[in-house]
């Protein structure tokens, strides 16, 4: 065990699930502030592959069942509300096609590597198997679920935009905007990925708590979209990447 996962290993999970979200939103301001719109696209990647990963990973938060990878997937409607708010649609639609091909590609690559037969000394085939053969089923879904609320997202943002375009209302058009998104995307991905294979109860309560958990996040990263307005505003934002 690294220094790290034995500090770690002290806290309660509702501890860690609030390090996690901070983790998560601290990373894509600093990977915008550092690498400018390119950042945001780096991180579309990131959070699509490790969410679909993170939600194998059933855990008890206030002693209910939640599936883990709520805040690492909801991370990415931030990146496209960033996008959308200081970019334009366009940007923000580039982004959502860019976490289609980063998915999509992974399940392949990693569907053909699992069928490598493992010599004698390997000690990891059966762990990359419990991750990457399940991930079509959860890859179906996410894809699904990840394309029509993202593009409903981005739609939506632009949408409440136009109808109000002052700076004080960024709060309303972030939540109107993902809030909803975030239910579409709950109902389609669990009951593509996990209906028939928990038990109904369980089932309703991961639906419940998927969507009350992404909500809680969307709140929450309000003042994040707030910052990364004003870095860009005030020229704080790098734009090396870009230019070259």
């Amino acid at each position: 065990m690294t220094t790290m996962n034995l500090a770690l290993s002290h806290f309660s999970n509702e501890s860690l699930w609030l390090l996690l979200l901070l983790a998560n939103f601290f990373a894509i301001i600093i990977s915008y502030r550092l690498f400018g719109k390119i950042g945001l696209y780096i991180w579309i990647p990131i959070s699509t592959i490790l969410a679909n990963i993170q939600v194998l990973k059933m855990v008890d938060l206030l002693s209910i069942g939640v599936t883990l990878g709520n805040i690492t997937y909801a991370s990415s409607f931030l990146v496209t509300d960033i996008l959308s708010e200081n970019y334009g649609k366009k940007a923000a639609r580039k982004a959502v096609f860019i976490g289609f091909f980063s998915l999509a590609a992974t399940v392949i690559i990693m569907n053909i590597a699992l069928n490598f037969k493992p010599n004698e000394f390997d000690f990891i085939q059966e762990s990359l198997n419990n991750i990457f053969a399940i991930l079509p089923r959860i890859a179906l879904a996410s894809l699904i679920a990840y394309g029509f609320s993202q593009l409903h997202d981005v739609w939506s943002y632009n949408i409440w935009k136009n109808l109000f375009p002052s700076d004080k209302y960024l709060w309303l058009r972030n939540n109107a905007s993902t809030m909803v998104s975030q239910l579409i995307d709950t109902v389609l991905f669990t009951f593509i990925a996990f209906w028939g294979l928990l038990p109904n109860s369980e089932f309703v309560q991961i639906l419940i708590t998927t969507y009350l958990l992404k909500w809680i996040v969307a709140a929450i990263d309000t003042p994040f979209l707030y910052l990364a307005k004003l870095m860009y505003d005030r020229s704080m934002i790098s734009t090396e990447m870009d230019e070259d």
